[in-house]
């Protein structure tokens, strides 16, 4: 099928790398902020203050943090799809481990700030509302 990219060259690779990064920080993003995941996310949280070994506050810590979190999707995703990137063994899995959590917190981040803009514009329409109001 000539619609299908590659996974065997570098340029599908790289499509590849760049798609699956999506659904990783809309995954990590998901479950670590919006309204829905709320009371899991306070109850880790709290777990992660109060538990009495290292290991497990680290735990709990990992499943309130976008970017911790994103790297435990990246090997769903890894297990899932069976992504290798630029070698085609086991290495090539611990670069494409790497490469997508890179590029998923890239989109996290690019996320965020788009928010903080819109958020900013928003801010700045309401006020010349009320100015511009008799």
């Amino acid at each position: 099928m000539p619609w299908i990219v590659s996974p065997h060259n570098i340029g599908g690779q790289l499509f590849w790398l760049l798609i699956l990064a999506i659904p990783i920080a809309a995954i990590s993003r998901t479950v670590v902020f919006e309204e829905l995941f709320r009371e899991a996310r306070e109850w880790c949280d709290r777990q992660s203050k109060v538990c009495r070994t290292l290991p497990a506050r680290k735990f709990f810590y990992i499943l309130t943090c976008e970017y911790c979190f994103s790297h435990y999707v990246t090997i769903v995703f890894l297990l899932l799809t069976r992504f290798r990137l630029l070698i085609d063994d086991c290495r090539g899995y611990f670069i494409s481990f790497f490469a997508l959590v890179l590029v998923a917190n890239a989109y996290l981040n690019l996320y965020s700030r788009l928010r903080v803009d819109i958020t900013q514009a928003k801010v700045e329409t309401r006020k010349l509302e009320k100015e511009t109001e008799p």
